[in-house]
């Protein structure tokens, strides 16, 4: 089976001290892969090397046989990988469709528009209060979309960081239904969970990590 991203032996040390240790996975293109780990165990330190965020060393971090190691984090995004961080992290100031938008200015994105209108269709809650400023929203809200923002560049691979967390039940309902339906688009995955409360009908394949140490289920 074809791999969407391939990670051989990564090591990621901070101030010397080893915080992932011959880290190896593969995420087959199309299918979803559950990173499952508790607080602290290293998935978003995993999810930020991958995306060039942290010092890294590995044999092999391959997505669609480009090696991540020799692009900045930026490039990433020009050939369709994004990454949702737990934290969201969108601009408050800014309206929703401002927000989801960003990457596009930023990378010049060409077919914004068309990507926007298929962002909307999938989540038809956010087009209702895309001019909404993001500080006026609640959590779940901005949970929402910061998918979006990510789904604006991220056509091959998505890094979604604990999407569930610190969302009130029925929008984690939605955002399940949002994520499952991404299949449809033939977009590979990475989905971090503490367990696998919301991920287990989710996903195809499932890695644990504990301390920095990733083992296949």
């Amino acid at each position: 089976m074809n791999a969407a991203l391939e990670i051989n032996s990564l090591n990621v040390a901070i101030d010397r001290i080893p915080i992932l240790r011959n880290v190896s996975l593969q995420v087959p293109a199309g299918k979803m892969v559950g990173l499952i780990g508790r607080n602290g165990a290293g998935k978003t330190t995993l999810m930020r090397a991958i995306m060039g965020l942290m010092p890294v060393q590995a044999e092999r971090l391959v997505c669609a046989g480009q090696d991540l190691q020799q692009l900045k984090p930026f490039q990433l995004a020009r050939r369709g990988i994004s990454y949702m961080p737990e934290d969201r992290r969108l601009i408050p100031a800014l309206t929703v469709e401002e927000n989801i938008l960003l990457p596009a200015w930023a990378n010049g994105i060409h077919e914004a528009q068309k990507r926007l209108n298929w962002i909307y269709g999938l989540m038809p809650e956010v087009s209702a209060f895309r001019t909404r400023r993001a500080l006026q929203l609640s959590g779940g809200q901005q949970k929402l979309v910061a998918l979006a923002r990510a789904l604006m560049p991220g056509h091959n691979l998505l890094l979604l960081d604990e999407p569930f967390e610190g969302v009130a039940p029925v929008l984690s309902r939605r955002l399940t239904e949002v994520i499952a339906n991404l299949r449809q688009g033939g977009l590979s995955v990475i989905l971090s969970e503490s367990d696998d409360t919301h991920s287990a009908g989710l996903v195809d394949h499932v890695y644990h990590i504990e301390r920095g140490v990733v083992t296949a289920r």
